[in-house]
């Protein structure tokens, strides 16, 4: 999805320490690090409400560790999410993408 626009992907499920980065993409000076979640049905919840402030605030610590070990000079990182629900009629996925969340994650 992030390759469609315009994004290289430079990583998936990038160690930072304990912590890990689901997908680190870039285009240009912007670096976006999204947070995958999944499942095979939307309910009892939908995948991205299970992203909680504790969540996020990790993937941000992490997102920092990774730039200062990159040493990519000046670039402006974003936080997404992606929910992916394998519930197609053949079990084709059925993604939500979020650009730029928040604290505490609500999908609208």
């Amino acid at each position: 999805m992030l390759e469609g626009r315009g994004f290289q992907v430079c990583g998936r499920n990038v160690r930072v320490g304990r912590l890990e980065l689901d997908v680190i993409a870039r285009r240009g000076p912007l670096v976006v690090v999204c947070e995958v979640r999944s499942r095979s049905s939307a309910r009892p919840v939908f995948p991205a409400e299970t992203i909680s402030g504790k969540k996020l605030a990790r993937v941000r610590r992490a997102t920092a560790m990774w730039l200062r070990k990159e040493k990519l000079g000046r670039v402006h990182a974003r936080i997404d999410a992606a929910a992916v629900v394998f519930d197609g009629p053949s079990g084709e996925p059925r993604v939500e993408y979020y650009e730029n969340v928040s604290f505490p994650f609500r999908s609208e």
